[in-house]
């Protein structure tokens, strides 16, 4: 009798029970971008520097061992921000305007931010740290889609401050619309987290958010905590060598690298750490310190921004994806580009505030174990990028994939964690159809299609990707070199000789795309000057 009495309740209830229950909560989405910092400098990629949040995350998340950045500072910020090739939203070179469309230095009407696509389904969006695609008041984040800002709209300044370092420059601090000027005790990296923390813990519950968390360490100059930096002090006595070939061999044993990877040869163009005086071994010792305690920092406030979600109970329905924008920086702080006080104050130890220094080559080339080259140019070492995906509720664990993403799927990915679409119009204009993939299927852990082909041009270096093949030059010498990426990540025989046909077809696919990209031959640019 019961069950006759309750047939007809269940039967009904099964009816109506979808249309009662609420749709999915949508996930908020964090993405944190380092600066200049190598491939291998986080722990859960080799390194010997403490990054236990970001470790945490990828152990608990995703690790895509073969993600690509734009090879340089504000090309990779306005791609990952658009979801295009960097040309396509007028950042083809650096924030120099010039009259080409492609390069005129900050985006352009044809393209939307995430923040401003997100916006259209209904989130929030929040930024903090360094913006560097656009210097007016009228390019800043908040005329692009961003709610809430705070951070340096340029593209490097002390951390102490916000001293300019280069003749007749201005250098701008920025909260929301209106110029900031630092208090005392202000380091950057910690202001930018504060600002982060307090857009979250002010942030309606019942929205999602958007944060795009655009940290500028370990950029240049040189510049972290006492308290960081002793915790580096002695770390760095074994040399170069030695700390290049330890960083390799855990990349292999976690996964990270093939077995077959190689450990590129050391850059000639430095020497055998056996051959240096003991003032040079301590000088670089000291650059080691302070830049292992600046990603040191930048982790601990990651940690910050993961207990306020904690707190607020939106731990759980977060995703965060973190990478770097380019290669580890070989760059050195040079009397010809920066105001002669600064070069002055280069030649302090890089752990005095008042100092402005680079570690140069030296530490760029342990930075990017195994890689060789540098951030600017394309090959693995200027464009290979670590990359996390976080989130309990969405990202399968414990993973790590060969396969090979850009920060042009960012775009994608957040639109299909968001339910969203992606504009075909934006303020009445012609919106550019986005060149990503949404990275959602391989979070999950299910079939995902990934690319055709990726390319990449910055200042005349180039390279194309299809499959495991790659094809790559650089300026001005602008010979194609081809590698296979399955059996030499490392890029190191270029087996063009053997393979004409090979690099034909890939010539051909780079010379098609430069033209749909907008793409033009940097000797027709001039040479460009920026971070």
């Amino acid at each position: 009798m019961v069950i006759k009495l309750l047939a007809p309740f269940l039967a009904l209830s099964l009816f109506v029970s979808p249309a009662l229950q609420p749709p999915p909560k949508k996930p908020n989405i964090i993405v944190i971008l380092a600066d200049d910092m190598g491939y291998s400098d986080i722990g859960s990629f080799g390194s010997e520097i403490k990054t236990p949040n970001l470790d945490d995350m990828a152990k608990n998340g995703l690790r895509m061992a073969q993600f690509y950045n734009a090879s340089r500072c504000c090309p990779t910020r306005a791609s990952l921000l658009t979801g295009l090739f960097q040309h396509q939203a007028g950042v083809g070179d650096m924030v120099n305007s010039r009259k080409q469309p492609a390069y005129q230095g900050y985006l352009n009407q044809n393209c939307v931010t995430i923040a401003e696509a997100l916006k259209q389904s209904g989130y929030k969006t929040y930024m903090a740290g360094k913006w560097h695609v656009g210097t007016k008041p009228e390019y800043w984040p908040v005329k692009r889609g961003f709610d809430r800002y705070f951070g340096l709209i340029d593209g490097a300044s002390s951390y102490f401050g916000n001293e300019s370092y280069r003749p007749n420059q201005k250098l701008t601090l920025a909260l929301d619309d209106q110029e900031y000027k630092p208090e005392k005790g202000y380091y950057a990296t910690n202001a930018f987290a504060d600002h982060a923390v307090e857009f979250i813990g002010q942030h309606p519950k019942d929205q999602p958010f958007f944060l795009y968390m655009a940290f500028t360490s370990p950029h240049w100059p040189l510049h972290a905590l006492p308290e960081d930096i002793a915790k580096y002090r002695g770390a760095y006595a074994k040399g170069w060598d030695k700390l290049r070939e330890e960083r390799y061999r855990r990349m292999q044993e976690s996964g990270i690298l093939t077995k077959n990877t190689k450990l590129s040869p050391r850059d000639q163009k430095i020497p055998a750490w056996e051959t240096l005086s003991e003032e040079e071994k301590k000088s670089w010792e000291d650059n080691m310190a302070v830049y292992a305690a600046m990603i040191d920092r930048m982790d601990q406030n990651i940690g910050r921004i993961r207990q306020k979600l904690k707190e607020t109970g939106q731990d759980q329905n977060t995703v965060i994806l973190f990478l770097s924008d380019n290669g580890a920086s070989h760059e050195d702080i040079k009397p010809t580009n920066f105001l002669p006080a600064i070069y002055e104050s280069s030649k302090k130890p890089s752990s005095d505030p008042s100092s402005f220094t680079a570690y140069g080559m030296r530490g760029a080339n342990l930075s990017n174990t195994p890689f060789r080259q540098y951030k600017h140019w394309e090959y693995e070492g200027g464009t290979a990028t670590p990359f996390i995906a976080y989130g309990p509720s969405i990202v399968k664990p414990g993973r790590i994939d060969q396969r090979p993403g850009h920060i042009i799927d960012i775009m994608a990915t957040c639109l299909d964690l968001a339910g969203g679409t992606y504009p075909k119009t934006y303020k009445g204009n012609a919106i550019t159809p986005t060149e990503g993939v949404s990275l959602v299927p391989l979070f999950r852990g299910t079939t995902w299609k990934g690319h055709d082909a990726l390319f990449f041009e910055h200042e005349g270096h180039r390279a194309v990707r299809q499959g495991d093949w790659k094809l790559v030059s650089e300026y001005p010498e602008n010979r194609w070199e081809l590698y296979n990426l399955k059996t030499d990540r490392s890029e190191l025989e270029d087996v063009s000789a053997k393979e004409p046909e090979r690099v034909k077809q890939l010539a051909a696919l780079y010379d098609a795309w430069t033209q749909r990209a907008g793409v033009i031959p940097f000797a027709e640019l001039g040479k460009s000057k920026g971070e």
